[in-house]
């Protein structure tokens, strides 16, 4: 298990649509190992998730973990997450905006609106079939990393560019208007 280096935004890694993972290959000490290094890295810089090409690896592979976040201190918990090729589908018209940040995209901060309520098929750590629903702030969070494994980052789904901020403005005018009710 280790800290890996995250790629920052520029990095053409972040623009390619990353490989699916082989069924046979899951089980393998690289995935399994890849996967330990996405939750230590994650928690080493207070992500929420975490995606494989962020950290060099074309490969299908992401985690999400709520738990305690300084980035997000409201957010109820959500346990460790492995998603390996996931698909997402939308269950609702009904979107909810977030300020989303981003390890790849650092020191920024950008209103987004995403599908509130989402159905993740996906396959877990040992290979087993993962087909759950989720709701608010867990469905913005998987939707953010399975958009990280099609080439694509929170900045490409905003809007309104007026609504992106430099991580200390966002604390400043932004924070207390999400904290207070939004």
């Amino acid at each position: 298990m280790a800290i890996r280096k995250v790629a920052q935004l520029g990095n053409p890694i972040l623009r390619q649509v990353a490989k699916k993972v082989g069924e046979k290959d899951i089980n393998t000490p690289h995935v399994q190992n890849l996967i330990d290094d996405l939750i230590d890295t994650m928690r080493e810089y207070d992500g929420v998730g975490l995606a494989a090409p962020q950290v060099h690896e074309s490969l299908q592979i992401a985690v999400m973990e709520i738990s305690d976040n300084p980035r997000y201190p409201k957010e109820k918990s959500e346990p460790v997450t492995v998603f390996i090729n996931p698909q997402i589908t939308p269950l609702t018209s009904e979107t909810m905006g977030v300020w989303e940040g981003c390890l790849s995209v650092h020191g920024l901060r950008g209103l987004v609106h995403r599908p509130r309520r989402i159905r993740l098929e996906a396959l877990d750590r040992h290979g087993k079939k993962i087909d759950k629903e989720y709701e608010g702030f867990p469905a913005v969070a998987i939707q953010h990393e399975t958009d990280h494994l099609f080439g694509k980052v929170f900045l490409d789904r905003m809007t309104d560019m007026t609504q992106l901020a430099f991580l200390d403005e966002y604390r400043r005018y932004h924070l207390s208007e999400e904290i207070d009710g939004e």
